[in-house]
């Protein structure tokens, strides 16, 4: 069986990860600028060849433990890119990731690389097929965002109501009014409000909230559906 095989052609198969995160104004994309040919000095996205014995999820964790150092990330994968001329250097298949990562924690990034975070409005261009990989990783991302509350992967333990609608704004590239959409939120009932305040944004200061992860469960087993 294994002499069937060596008369069709050999192709490479990758992984390319859109890493989004959020500053509390803007959504950001970590871009990687590249360092050898071709296209160096251009932008892309963070990837890899996928290893012989892993499969192409384990080579998007292994990016991106690699990249942050960071482990169990938000990571969903988004689509897969066979077009023939896509690498001018050879047959290069590619399967992209989106991930959803914290990075108001100060995370380390690997400094074997040479990244930057931008604005995701403020993108450069990138390099092949990356720019499609982008915006069909923004549409998935208001997708899953508009019908689950993935947008918490992107923000801090904890929270104020204005840190959670600058993300949802964000994400969406549209302006909430503040009284609907906090009325909104706490008729979901899926936050728990502590004793804390961010002392930042005035006098009073501004309640910190945290995501309850173990009510959401609760309520979807009861029907619930989440909608922003």
């Amino acid at each position: 069986m294994e002499e069937n095989y060596l008369n069709y052609p050999k192709h490479f198969i990758a992984v390319d990860c859109i890493i989004f995160g959020f500053d509390g104004e803007n959504l950001k994309i970590l871009l990687v600028q590249r360092n050898f040919e071709p296209k160096k000095g251009e932008w892309s996205l963070m990837g890899g060849f996928i290893d012989d014995k892993e499969s192409s999820d384990q080579a998007a964790n292994r990016v991106l433990n690699t990249l942050t150092g960071l482990e169990n990330i938000y990571l969903e994968q988004l689509n897969t890119y066979t077009e023939i001329d896509r690498e001018p250097t050879a047959r290069i298949m590619s399967i992209s990731y989106y991930a959803l990562i914290n990075i108001q924690d100060n995370i380390q990034i690997n400094e074997e690389y040479n990244t930057k975070w931008f604005d995701l409005q403020d993108r450069p261009n990138l390099i092949f097929d990356h720019n499609d990989m982008v915006k069909d990783a923004i549409l998935r991302l208001r997708r899953r965002a508009s019908t689950r509350p993935i947008g918490f992967e992107l923000l801090p333990e904890k929270f104020t109501m204005k840190d959670l609608q600058n993300l949802y704004e964000a994400i969406f590239d549209e302006k909430y009014d503040k009284r609907n959409f906090t009325s909104k939120i706490n008729g979901m009932d899926i936050l728990i409000k502590t004793e804390e305040k961010d002392m930042t944004s005035s006098k009073k200061g501004s309640f910190l909230y945290r995501f309850d992860e173990v009510k959401y469960q609760k309520k979807i087993g009861e029907g619930f559906t989440f909608k922003i």
